[in-house]
């Protein structure tokens, strides 16, 4: 009798111990399982595509046609503005008028427009930037992974182009490149591009340096 009670005794102690590991292991799961998922509060990096902006200095970056530039005059809302550089060259501000854009850097114009704003106000404080440099940009189309217009960095060549754009489509004629490159009166001049046997060392001439308004064309 009393090895029967010893046992009773025994298991009364073990099934609560059981159901009490019984009942915090599913919690466990739940908590194991709601720590793999991403924290919401927590922002997810997303991949960029192709480099789409060119770091400008205000010292060296030269102003061209079709540059959109923000011109922020301190205090003065009515003049400041968002504007692009027009065909001529020239943009136009209230009070000033017109003034000449292309070919200065962003601290030039800046100077000129100060300078010109004194006779109508006081210390004026003028800051130019280039929100988006659309005259240094080339363009690549046709059989390419990623056709379109890109920011021109400095001594950018054609090969340094395909790979910016991801390479070649299956179908490409990659023996039947050519650039397109304006030229003073409209004209476009056309320069051949034979990749394969470039990437021999063959006709290394014809990986040039880019310009801007460039159009890389893959048949």
């Amino acid at each position: 009798m009393k090895v029967f009670m010893l046992a009773r005794a025994k298991w009364a102690v073990i099934i609560p111990a059981l159901a009490a590991v019984a009942l915090l292991c599913p919690a466990q799961d739940q908590k194991t399982t709601a720590s793999s998922d991403p924290d919401p509060r927590v922002k997810v990096a997303q991949p960029t595509g192709p480099a789409n902006s060119l770091r400008i200095d205000n010292k060296t970056y030269v102003i061209g046609e079709a540059d959109v530039l923000d011109v922020d005059v301190w205090k003065e809302k009515e003049i400041s503005r968002q504007l692009a550089v027009r065909p001529d060259g020239k943009i136009s501000l209230p009070l000033i008028g017109e003034i000449q854009a292309s070919g200065l850097t962003p601290l030039q114009l800046q100077e000129n427009i100060t300078q010109d704003l004194k006779a109508y106000i006081d210390n004026p404080e003028v800051t130019v930037i280039v929100d988006n440099p659309l005259s240094h940009q080339f363009n690549i189309v046709g059989q390419v992974a990623r056709p379109g217009a890109y920011p021109l960095r400095e001594s950018m060549t054609v090969l340094d182009a395909i790979a910016q754009a991801g390479g070649f489509r299956d179908f490409a004629k990659q023996t039947k490149i050519y650039v397109l490159r304006p030229s003073p009166g409209g004209i476009r001049v056309r320069i051949p591009f034979n990749y394969k046997k470039v990437i021999r060392g063959g006709n290394l001439q014809e990986n040039v340096p880019l310009k801007p308004g460039d159009t890389i064309v893959v048949p």
